[in-house]
């Protein structure tokens, strides 16, 4: 059997620093599995109900640009080598959902959010915190963030016109994964949230969907 490769702490450091390009650069981090659009017949939505659409994939995309880095911080500071594994690979699962939700906002004739930076950088910084606690707080707060994004999508695909087949096609795939990712972190003995803990990230998360819907 193959041994473990170690990285150093500045191995580790680049690392990071690439994973956190690859998510905030325009169409750097290649899916790896074609987008659930692409079956989909496109439909013609008026300007109004495109900038809508558009808007909610935009808070889709940045909702998914925070996971990244929230995994990433994570894995950065894990205990466990199985957990630090574990949060490694479902941020590369959630690559394939930038890339779908980014190329949707293209050809809705948007862009991506300009505060996506600063939600990376903040969200890293939780992750990070959260992994120094316990990789069992770690877990339940990758499972108490998931349920927030599968709320969302759920609110998403019920203002999503039934004839763009495209989006909703998008977004269903990502809450069947999102919601697989909680069970998972849950399954791993990830620490269950009380619900004046979900209150507080629900309310955190509000401020991001309503920056980044406009901006």
């Amino acid at each position: 059997m193959a041994s473990e490769r170690h990285y150093s702490p500045a191995d580790r450091l680049l690392l990071q620093a690439d994973a956190a390009l690859r998510t905030l650069l325009p169409f750097s981090g290649p899916p790896t599995r074609p987008s659930p659009a692409i079956l989909q017949t496109e439909a013609t939505l008026d300007p109004e109900t495109a900038r809508h659409v558009a808007g909610l994939m935009r808070v889709n995309h940045t909702g998914e640009v925070c996971a990244q880095a929230l995994y990433q911080g994570q894995a950065l500071t894990a205990k466990l080598s199985h957990i630090r594994d574990a949060m490694e690979h479902a941020a590369d699962e959630e690559i394939d959902h930038l890339a779908w939700c980014e190329q949707r906002i293209r050809e809705l004739g948007s862009h991506t959010s300009l505060l996506n930076p600063l939600f990376y950088g903040m969200s890293f910084a939780i992750g990070a915190g959260a992994g120094l606690i316990s990789d069992k707080v770690s877990l339940g707060f990758v499972a108490a963030t998931e349920d927030q994004v599968v709320k969302h999508l759920d609110e998403h695909l019920a203002q999503i016109p039934a004839e763009d087949a495209k989006s909703r096609a998008v977004l269903e795939q990502m809450r069947i994964d999102e919601e697989q990712h909680s069970s998972n972190a849950l399954a791993a003995g990830g620490y269950r949230f009380p619900a004046p803990v979900k209150f507080g990230m629900s309310l955190m998360a509000k401020v991001m969907t309503k920056t980044a819907y406009r901006i």
